[in-house]
């Protein structure tokens, strides 16, 4: 793949590159829409990349080029990097990563440069291919100007940075690039950042499958709803318990405040927030602030028109599925004779209240879930921000060939727009390896 990326670079430039920058895509066992509330979620880094062939060059301008020719050319001056919101293609996340070193270092004149991408995630599929671009193109930055950071220091300002295309995430994504390592999944936590193995246990595969309906994050408003829903239900927590709760931001923070357990967080939203969707107005009385305010001070750019908000459905699941991936990481260490058939049910339980709770499911995901299930994984759910993407199910390895051969037979060969995407959207995959630097000898 090298060999062939180095030979289109020279045909496209001219050149040779003098070197590759590599960044994993990633598949989160369990963790969903948790990490932008301060809770540790649980990764993997996947064999899935992004990878770019770089040519530092003399002149003030970076072009950039793809290897599919879907993907436009596009060329800018590196002291003048404008990031385009409305329409998120591809170039507007390389410009992100750029823009945040760039930025990171105060860099006056930074290395223009030739940039040749080729990717093997799919586009919009929940296994993180924008953030590993990102990533990839701050790492790609950093090299060219000749300057180092640590993959954490990597990670902070790859996660900062990937705002500016207008997605509030998290960190996860960021975080497993830099920190992954073969044969072992991560515990990230934040606020500070860290990264703990997690061994999965043996006698089980991840099966990641594609439902081919594509969600692109930073093109709709689901996500940053999800994000503003979770800020709005810790200002009502935080209020209810006497906390201050203009300074809060994140259901975590309303926790640590209360120093009490995930339990009983859940058993303070049951007291505190009502199922039914609360509107702007009501809003604005619990807190005690004008409308004006709240667009101004609370709500984002995007989600300024949404005219009503579900608090109590996001704050339980984010309580409950954070208890989650504690309850899989302990399973995962303690290792107990019966460790796949729990961590299945963990991950049963994770599907049901991200379709239910978060409502971040589609009638794919739901199909390719029962799907799954029936054909024997013992745990089964969505991935990704949802709404579209991918399901990743854990397999018995004994049972691997036949459970790929159903489901391809049952979702994929079913539909003709599936079937030309199957051979990239059905797959085992082992815990890969982090974000890389390959020097041209």
């Amino acid at each position: 793949r090298l060999q062939k990326l180095k030979e289109m670079f020279i045909s496209k430039f001219g050149s040779a590159p003098k070197f590759y920058v590599r960044a994993p895509g990633r598949v989160n066992l369990i963790g969903e829409h948790i990490d932008y509330c301060g809770y540790a979620v649980l990764p993997m880094a996947i064999e899935q990349d992004i990878l770019i062939a770089v040519e530092p060059v003399k002149t003030e301008v970076v072009q950039l080029a793809n290897t599919n020719s879907l993907y436009l050319d596009f060329t800018t001056s590196v002291n003048n990097i404008q990031i385009n919101k409305t329409k998120p293609q591809w170039h507007n996340y390389f410009l992100c990563g750029l823009k945040g070193i760039q930025e990171h270092f105060g860099l006056n004149n930074p290395t223009g440069m030739n940039c040749l991408l080729d990717g093997t995630i799919p586009p919009s599929s929940g296994l993180s291919s924008s953030s590993a671009l990102v990533c990839c193109a701050g790492l790609v930055t950093l090299r060219a100007n000749g300057k180092t950071l640590s993959k954490v220091e990597l990670a902070e300002i790859c996660t900062k940075s990937e705002r500016y295309i207008g997605t509030e995430g998290g960190g996860m994504d960021q975080s497993i690039c830099f920190l992954a390592e073969e044969g072992t999944a991560k515990l990230i936590e934040f606020s500070p950042l860290r990264a703990t193995d997690v061994r999965l246990p043996s006698g089980a595969a991840f099966v990641i499958a594609n439902s081919c309906v594509e969600m692109n994050k930073a093109a709709t408003s689901h996500y940053n709803i999800r994000v503003m829903e979770c800020r709005l239900a810790t200002k009502l927590l935080s209020k209810s318990k006497g906390l201050d709760w203009e300074k809060m931001l994140r259901l975590y923070d309303v926790q640590t405040k209360l120093g009490v357990s995930l339990e009983e967080m859940l058993t303070i939203v049951e007291e505190v927030l009502h199922p039914e969707p609360y509107s702007t107005e009501e809003i604005c009385k619990c807190l005690g602030i004008t409308l004006e305010e709240l667009r101004s001070q609370i709500l984002s750019q995007n989600t300024q028109d949404v005219s009503t908000f579900k608090l109590y459905q996001r704050a339980k699941h984010v309580y409950s599925e954070a208890a989650r991936v504690l309850e899989f990481k302990k399973i995962c260490n303690e290792a107990p004779a019966n460790a796949i058939q729990l961590l299945g049910e963990l991950m049963n339980q994770s599907y049901i209240s991200c379709r239910e709770m978060y409502e971040c499911s589609c009638p794919e995901l739901d199909r390719l879930v029962d799907i799954s299930l029936q054909f024997g994984a013992i745990g089964s759910r969505l991935t990704g921000a949802g709404w579209g993407g991918c399901t990743v199910s854990m397999v018995p390895t004994d049972k691997l060939s036949t459970f790929l051969k159903n489901v391809k037979k049952a979702y994929y060969q079913t539909d003709i727009q599936r079937l030309a995407l199957e051979n990239n959207s059905l797959f085992a995959t082992k815990p890969g390896r982090g974000a890389l630097v390959f020097v041209e000898a």
